[in-house]
């Protein structure tokens, strides 16, 4: 029978094994990580009775061959998955897919974490930011004010009203010197969205990532509307990312999810060395093992089925929203476009470095438009209803990133429970209308939209 110290030399062969097949996937194609991840066919036979797809594991807990396997096992002195609460093999693949996605063309090492939701996910990538700490100023957060509905709730009513947290609003993400005066020693993480939902406002990653460091704070970026396809922001200084996998990563629409993203030795004022050497990994051993936001085995395997296409269908629907973005400026029905691909968008720049095609480097602006209906008046919304309501083909819901298209009238939706103020800090108004623009022929799409404006 094996003794503690067998498990544990057992424990770094599994390590060792796994290094050994994150550098091989090191040098693969977007495509093939995305399709392959780290499962290959040596743990399919020694595991998975030779599946050639990662599988659902249902069991909500694993067994133990003796108390020493058991002992290093939940001393995490080897690799283990004990509880469905804590891990899961189903959600080791989708992490160790998104991880390599989002590191992808670089040497930059980082670990990933499923959650249950995309609000799950930011949740546990900031809390440990938040921890008392007398020897420093009283904590604040300094976030890009055109976010989600639910992260500015989250954010303002959650940790703001109810527990006394500064949150400083950047009303400009373009303007540097704003970041600038807004970051310092209380600082305990910086907030954006790339681009952000439903505005598509943007700010310069790489130069935000400093100001941040320059405090020794991380920054933290929710890329749900750009996906790694696009964007990898870990590449250009980023400590944390995060994703409403929901989205396009789980393009069919079958489950909710959540995943954090995390570089190696990231930077922060707070917290233990083994938090800031891998956070992803220590988040999941430690604050997510005890707050239980895990995600079911099965929803990471959907999620983890749809990422497999993810490059080429953001590369079809990039191009589909660039012809509905067109279209839609030309129209005289419409007061003003938000797309990061027109040459009208105030970030058409910085969109330009920021957003290019695993790959192919060619540019491209995801799938997220934001259209702004012309109206008699700057607070109606008569006319956007009547063309919201007229649409036939497109989807009227609250949804995103689908493969089918869908509209949101987001100051009723989305947004509305931050109230009239926290609109205008979103850049949402009466007239605002969010289209998420899917995979159909984009004849199609434009045909439905313009006969949803002769209902005006």
């Amino acid at each position: 029978m094996a003794d503690l110290q067998d498990w544990i030399s057992i424990g770094r062969e599994m390590i060792n094994d796994r290094e050994r097949r994150i550098h091989r996937a090191k040098k693969w194609k977007f495509d093939t990580v995305a399709t392959h991840g780290l499962y290959d066919i040596q743990q399919a036979l020694t595991q998975n009775n030779g599946s050639i797809m990662e599988p659902v594991y249902m069991s909500p807990a694993q067994a133990y061959a003796d108390t020493a396997e058991m002992e290093a096992a939940l001393s995490y002195q080897m690799p283990t998955w004990c509880y469905s609460r804590i891990a899961n093999p189903s959600t080791y693949f989708l992490e160790e897919v998104i991880a390599l996605l989002e590191t992808y063309g670089t040497s930059i090492e980082a670990s990933g974490l499923c959650t249950s939701s995309g609000m799950s996910a930011i949740r546990t990538a900031t809390d440990p930011f938040l921890v008392k700490d007398n020897s420093l100023p009283p904590p604040n957060i300094v976030s890009c004010a055109k976010v989600y509905g639910g992260t500015f709730q989250q954010f303002w009513v959650r940790r703001h009203e109810e527990q006394g947290v500064d949150v400083r609003w950047i009303h400009n993400p373009f303007d540097l010197e704003e970041w600038r005066s807004a970051i310092d020693e209380g600082t305990r993480f910086v907030f954006g969205e790339f681009p952000s939902n439903p505005s598509l406002s943007i700010f310069d990653i790489e130069k935000v990532a400093g100001l941040a460091h320059q405090m020794n704070s991380p920054l933290i970026m929710d890329t749900t509307c750009a996906s790694p396809a696009l964007t990898r922001p870990l590449t250009y200084g980023a400590d944390i990312v995060v994703h409403s996998a929901s989205k396009v990563l789980s393009t069919s629409g079958t489950s909710i999810s959540g995943l954090l993203i995390a570089r190696k030795n990231i930077i922060s004022k707070v917290g233990c060395d083994d938090m800031k050497s891998d956070f992803a990994v220590w988040a999941k051993l430690w604050p997510y093992r005890d707050n239980g936001p895990s995600l079911h085995p099965l929803g990471a395997i959907m999620t983890l089925n749809d990422m497999r296409t993810l490059r080429m269908r953001i590369a079809h629907m990039s191009k589909t929203a660039m012809s509905v973005s067109k279209y839609l400026e030309s129209h005289p029905r419409v007061f003003r476009v938000n797309y990061p691909g027109l040459n009208s968008f105030k970030g058409h720049d910085l969109a330009q470095k920021y957003m290019k095609l695993a790959d192919s480097g060619e540019p491209m602006f995801g799938y997220m438009l934001m259209v702004e209906i012309g109206e008699d008046h700057p607070d109606s919304s008569v006319n956007t209803r009547k063309f919201y309501d007229g649409l036939d083909m497109i989807w009227r819901a609250t949804d995103l990133g689908r493969v089918k298209t869908v509209a949101t009238l987001n100051a009723i939706s989305t947004h509305q429970q931050q109230g009239e103020t926290g609109r205008k800090l979103a850049g949402i108004h009466p007239n605002t209308v969010r289209i998420s623009v899917g995979i159909e022929n984009p004849d199609d799409i434009i045909a439905d939209l313009d006969q949803a404006f002769d209902c005006i």
